[in-house]
């Protein structure tokens, strides 16, 4: 079920044409996170996700808050935000919250929906139990959470 966080974020509604299970696989085997796993797999990771949509100007998470989800942006865009300043603008295709769920500690920054944003959110147990399972997805994460920080840092350094 496709839910909606209302622009007071007080009361979520079900919203109709959720994404199928297909349409979940589809764009995940979009996600470069994601390649080279089987349509077995990312039809197991589909089933735990789910779709929620955003309102624009809405925070999808909150920095200084223990991250409890995984999420993938499937439509709009999503601003990643610290301090009043931006640091990022995600797309479709694009995750955020991998390192909140990975070490139990702060969000280091805001998210928020740009305009109306849609996301496939995975809960921090799933997500464990992802990586633990499927080593080409951990090292996926690896790969991405090395390129953030040495793209943080060049920025700091440039």
């Amino acid at each position: 079920m496709l839910r909606s966080q209302d622009s007071l974020g007080a009361r979520e509604k079900p919203l109709p044409m959720a994404m199928t299970r297909k349409e979940k696989v589809a764009l995940l085997r979009g996600v470069k996170l994601f390649a080279g796993l089987g349509p077995k797999v990312l039809g197991e990771i589909a089933d735990l996700m789910e779709e929620i949509a955003f309102p624009a100007g809405r925070y999808i998470v909150r920095q200084g808050q223990v991250g409890t989800g995984f999420y993938i942006v499937t439509a709009g865009r999503a601003l990643v935000e610290r301090g009043g300043r931006l640091l990022n603008a995600l797309g479709p295709g694009e995750f955020f919250g991998e390192l909140s769920v990975l070490d139990q500690s702060p969000r280091m920054a805001h998210v928020r929906a740009e305009g109306p944003t849609t996301v496939l959110a995975l809960a921090s147990w799933d997500f464990t139990k992802l990586l633990e399972r499927n080593p080409k997805v951990t090292l996926g994460i690896l790969k991405e959470v090395a390129r953030r920080l040495r793209d943080t840092t060049d920025q700091h350094t440039h």
